[in-house]
């Protein structure tokens, strides 16, 4: 195998701690010698084993020596102590003789040290090896480190005149396929957090968790309610399926349950910034956010200039009538998104969007 081929292989294997690690990043690593990957490893979970001492332990479990052998690994070794110990001292305590890495982690806890650290021990140390492929599988916490907010997927699921509701009496009812219901789940699965308007909740009910899918954390469920309108027996309040956040412009009393918590940010006309909702959720560390509702909500994100990827299932079905603030493709247009995919799902039309940069 060659270098390349080797850090592919880190990367493919990276993929297995996708939904169960964040907000640390998805990292691969395989341990190679004469050509021959000897033993693979990966963050599988928060709080385990990172890649390299996965790869370490693997090899170990296999009875193969790791002395004088090469570590491809996606993202460079930590040289700091958190919930594990520092990746560095690993990787020289298994006789590692050389390390290929994908991509420099941009984390203030990092910034180069680990790099540095295994150069000053004699290791043979090179770096950027397909880094474009491994910096867009760690593309939430890049884009955390370097801008502290949340990565923004807006998604929206319209009837096929842009309209997201029959009209404001009538129970909300799902016109999509059960394809697009899957995906949507599984999306879930993969984020953070997902957002709403408190419109939404009040409407709707929604519990605003992943379904039907391995989801090994639930996302992070955040309700922008200015003015405290969120019924007080809606499922996000009461369920406890999932860590709940409620963002207001002014301080609520209220005896909620142990997954709620509430923020407070001032807001002189009652609609709160998008801008300093997203520095809220950057400060408690969420990296990657799905805009799912309402149209009032996917515009103003649109207009604060902060939406980066979007993905529009568009069903056949026409609700027939419906309320006339309706969504659809001249928003994403008009915000400097462009289209970038589309695709049959379960007769849905998916399109996938990414700002034009």
């Amino acid at each position: 195998m060659d270098a390349a081929d080797c850090m592919r292989r880190a990367i493919e294997i990276a993929y297995l701690g996708k939904g169960s690690v964040h907000p640390n990043p998805l990292v691969g690593c395989v341990l190679v010698k004469d050509g021959e990957i000897i033993a693979e490893g990966w963050h599988g979970h928060l709080g385990g084993l990172h890649a390299e001492q996965a790869a370490i332990a693997d090899a170990e479990e296999k009875g193969v020596s790791t002395s004088g052998c090469t570590a491809y690994v996606t993202l460079e070794p930590c040289n700091h102590h958190g919930r594990t110990p520092p990746c560095t001292e690993a990787l020289l305590w298994a006789g590692v003789e050389k390390v290929v890495i994908g991509a420099l982690d941009p984390n203030p806890t990092v910034r180069g040290g680990g790099m540095k650290a295994l150069e000053e021990q004699g290791i043979n140390v090179e770096s950027g090896l397909m880094e474009e492929d491994c910096v867009l599988q760690m593309r939430p916490f890049m884009h955390w480190c370097k801008e502290r907010r949340p990565l923004v997927l807006l998604k929206a699921a319209l009837d096929s005149d842009g309209r997201v509701d029959v009209d404001d009496s009538s129970p909300s009812e799902r016109f999509t396929s059960d394809s697009s219901l899957k995906w949507a789940h599984k999306i879930r699965s993969e984020h953070m957090a997902i957002l709403v308007g408190v419109e939404t909740v009040v409407r709707d009910d929604p519990e605003l968790t992943a379904r039907g899918v391995d989801a090994r954390i639930q996302p992070i469920r955040v309700i922008i309610d200015p003015n405290a309108r969120i019924p007080e027996n809606s499922k996000v309040l009461c369920d406890g399926l999932a860590p709940t956040i409620l963002i207001h412009s002014k301080p609520v009393l209220s005896e909620d349950m142990a997954h709620v918590t509430r923020y407070v940010v001032p807001s002189e006309n009652r609609e709160i910034e998008v801008e300093k909702i997203l520095d809220l959720l950057g400060d408690l560390r969420i990296q990657s956010l799905i805009v799912e509702g309402g149209p009032l909500t996917w515009k103003r994100f649109l207009k604060a200039d902060v939406v980066d990827d979007a993905v529009l299932i568009r069903s056949q079905i026409n609700l027939s009538s419906g309320e006339s603030n309706a969504f659809g493709e001249s928003y994403l247009l008009e915000a400097g998104m462009e289209q970038i995919s589309q695709e049959d799902c379960g007769g849905d039309i998916m399109t996938v969007w990414s700002r034009h940069r």
